[in-house]
């Protein structure tokens, strides 16, 4: 009997379940979209249920269309948007309130007090992060604080914490682990990661209670079986990374200097640095890229908060496109941006200004500004600030010299051109682009026994595309400029 590796994608606008031979192939995918609120300016909310019932439809379809081939799904890998933090009660497994989002940035205030206790050194060298509403520390504050419901439960010992991955596996095993990985940790801003453990001088400074954090377990590892009683079926849960990681184990990023950059919602560049934790001088994070039989591997990150979201305030707020693959024809239809910028800072900024008051701006417009020019800002607005990250990577000493790319916007052939322009730099595309899911799939498979090594994992790696650097040194100098300068009118 064929043998297969369900992979679950839940990402920040859709959950997924893609099915893997063990050539790395993909044999089947189910997709669907939830909603995203927005309580307030600056919030961002996920309904928890609404996550379970979409990812859980995507595994019975998976699972049933495994039978269909007649092939058995060996071992299940997880993936998942990584900071959105979700608290619940232990007894009925009900969320105590919406998911937090990434992107949400409520929790300012919260940062700068910590700042103002001049704590920022400390959480810099235990967790490698800046202090920010990104990670998932303050949002658990925050709902300490405000939900009342929380602080019943945590005095009876009924509350529990995880990100993504852990309230599904939570959920997958019938309520039997309370499990997440070291990657996922790693962005919590309560894990230190020079003594692999929760922090407990961190949390004491946040006033959050260990009981309510998950064990921290390898990238590849035993997570549990799924409940027959959930999704018909027992199947090991073999790996469990963070998206940005996964993509990283996805691209074959397992030699020291490696770098891949993913761009979905947001877009997150990744550079491993092997068994050495580099504490960027740059305003870069240092993170764990995996952790393989209890050793980590670092690397350090950039993060762009707004990349296709971009794309989705073109189509669903200002409604100057009807898909996003319009763009890519509208981007080639005009010469060139006519001096517009736009600069997305619709969540604050990320990487490598850490601004989380910044608003969004355009600037460069004039009578001849069209829609056109608009739409192709939002585009290299992209390009731009992954040139920024690259930037800072290169001033903490890594020059990589091929950039593997992958996520929905790289399917624009026009904007992985100008990222590689932009860049000046060789810019490499996958095959398989669903690279998140494929990197769990990678390591439930290696966990699971059928994949011996790294290296044959990166084998199975294949090149659907390479970009080159065709753009003249003086325009690439120009455009870069007014980027700066649409910068600095952003943070003044």
């Amino acid at each position: 009997m064929k043998k297969l590796i369900l992979s679950i994608d839940q990402g920040t606008t859709s959950s997924r379940s893609i099915l893997f031979d063990l050539k790395g192939r993909k044999v089947f995918s189910s997709q669907y979209e939830f909603q995203q609120i927005f309580p307030k300016s600056g919030w961002v909310e996920h309904n928890p249920e609404e996550i379970w019932k979409v990812t859980l439809k995507t595994i019975r379809q998976s699972i049933k269309k495994s039978k269909n081939l007649k092939a058995k799904v060996i071992s299940i890998g997880i993936t998942n948007q990584r900071e959105t933090t979700i608290l619940w009660d232990k007894k009925t497994g009900k969320p105590v309130y919406n998911a937090i989002v990434w992107q949400d940035r409520r929790t300012s205030k919260i940062c700068e007090n910590l700042k103002k206790r001049k704590l920022e050194n400390l959480f810099r060298h235990k967790t490698g992060l800046f202090i920010d509403p990104y990670f998932s520390a303050t949002k658990v504050k925050w709902i300490l604080d405000n939900v009342s419901i929380s602080k019943k439960l945590l005095k009876n010992k009924q509350l529990m914490f995880g990100t993504i991955d852990t309230f599904l596996i939570w959920r997958l095993t019938n309520k039997k682990h309370h499990f997440t990985d070291a990657t996922n940790a790693s962005r919590t801003m309560m894990y230190n990661i020079n003594s692999n453990k929760w922090d407990d001088e961190i949390l004491k400074k946040l006033n959050i209670s260990k009981s309510i954090l998950p064990k921290v377990k390898n990238s590849a590892d035993d997570f549990g079986t799924t409940s027959k009683k959930i999704i018909g079926e027992e199947i090991p849960i073999n790996a469990v990374l963070g998206d940005q990681q996964a993509a990283a184990v996805g691209q074959a990023c397992f030699d020291k200097g490696s770098v891949k950059s993913t761009y979905g919602t947001g877009a997150f560049a990744i550079i491993n640095t092997g068994n050495k934790k580099i504490l960027s001088k740059n305003k870069l994070l240092t993170t764990i890229c995996y952790r393989l039989k209890n050793k980590n591997t670092y690397a350090l990150e950039g993060s762009i908060f707004i990349a296709g979201a971009g794309v989705q305030w073109l189509r669903d707020k200002i409604k100057l496109i009807d898909n996003a693959q319009e763009t890519e024809k509208i981007s080639k239809s005009i010469i060139d941006n006519d001096g517009v910028y736009v600069v997305p800072a619709f969540t604050g900024l990320g990487a490598p200004y850490w601004q989380a008051e910044a608003k969004g701006l355009i600037t460069g417009l004039t009578r001849n500004t069209d829609w056109k020019n608009l739409v192709r800002a939002v585009i290299e607005s992209v390009a731009y600030q992954s040139y920024d990250l690259f930037d800072a990577m290169k001033k903490d000493g890594s020059r990589p010299n091929i950039i593997k790319v992958d996520g929905g916007m790289v399917a624009n052939d026009w904007f992985s051109q100008f990222l590689s322009d932009i860049l000046n730099t060789k810019v490499l595309r996958p095959v398989i682009q669903e690279t998140t899911a494929l990197g769990a799939a990678f390591f439930a498979g290696y966990q699971a026994g059928e994949f011996k090594s790294l290296e044959e994992i990166k084998n199975k790696w294949k090149k659907d595309a390479i970009f080159t650097p065709k753009i003249k040194k003086n325009l690439r100098i120009n455009l870069l400029k007014g980027w700066q300068q649409a910068i600095r009118k952003t943070l003044a």
